[in-house]
């Protein structure tokens, strides 16, 4: 590793698997502080860094993790995949949603924004996805709802704050080998009847022929939240494999 992100602060959301965990990881190894947070603490388990229980969709339990962690970068990793559409989707299912996906990035950006502000500057990088504004995905109606929402609020974070040394992207993955993502072919196995046939389902959708591995996208998290990415954002990152470029 290269020490990219030496003397810098970070706090993650989600840091107990997938994505949110290989990013806390690679931000240690690139000489970050790093503050991994999840609302299930028992998740963080052997990381080499300072662990916080942060409820993203509580708004006093994000401002105790944020004023202990004083992030230069923050990572919004935590989200929630629903399944279904238009007609499946319950009034209660698109309130958690957005409280979830989108609402929460909000809740943890407003409370961040000041310090970086006060400190000269600061990178926030937003887990949206490929299946958003960018692509639709069968039986994703709120998920790809909410995701668009974020590629939305990234640029508008964006464009408010450039001039105060505040950068804000978002990332837009394809499907990702994680946790969540095998229950999720799980799920479809049983309502299918067959494992493999959901697992072939996930993966067909990729022109790569396989799904990415988490440590794939954390390495774009570090890039967007290193210097190296000094002349970038108000953009939606998209790493897919080539799903959206069909």
């Amino acid at each position: 590793m290269t020490d990219r992100l030496k003397g810098k602060r970070a706090l993650i959301t989600a840091a107990g698997q997938g994505i949110g965990r290989a990013t806390a990881e690679m931000f240690i190894a690139e000489g970050a502080e790093v503050f991994a947070s999840d609302v299930n603490t028992d998740l963080l388990a052997g990381l080499d860094c300072e662990t916080l229980m942060i409820d993203a969709r509580n708004d006093s339990s994000v401002q105790a993790g944020v004023a202990t962690a004083k992030p230069d970068v923050l990572f919004n990793c935590a989200g929630f995949v629903h399944h279904g559409n238009a007609l499946d989707a319950t009034d209660a299912d698109w309130d958690f949603g957005f409280d979830l996906n989108v609402r929460s990035m909000f809740r943890t950006i407003r409370t961040a924004l000041p310090g970086m502000i006060e400190r000269g500057g600061g990178s926030i990088v937003n887990m949206s996805s490929a299946c958003s504004s960018v692509i639709g995905a069968p039986n994703r109606f709120i998920y790809g709802t909410t995701k668009a929402a974020v590629i939305g609020l990234t640029k508008s974070v964006a464009v408010d704050y450039i001039k105060q040394g505040i950068r804000c992207n978002a990332i837009c993955p394809g499907t990702v080998e994680s946790p969540s993502w095998h229950d999720r072919v799980k799920a479809l196995g049983e309502e299918l009847g067959s494992y493999d046939t959901a697992l072939e389902q996930f993966v067909s959708r990729q022109p790569m022929g396989r799904v990415a591995t988490a440590r794939e996208i954390a390495s774009l998290v570090t890039y967007l939240a290193s210097d190296e990415s000094g002349f970038t954002t108000g953009h939606p990152h998209v790493i897919d494999g080539g799903w959206s470029g069909q």
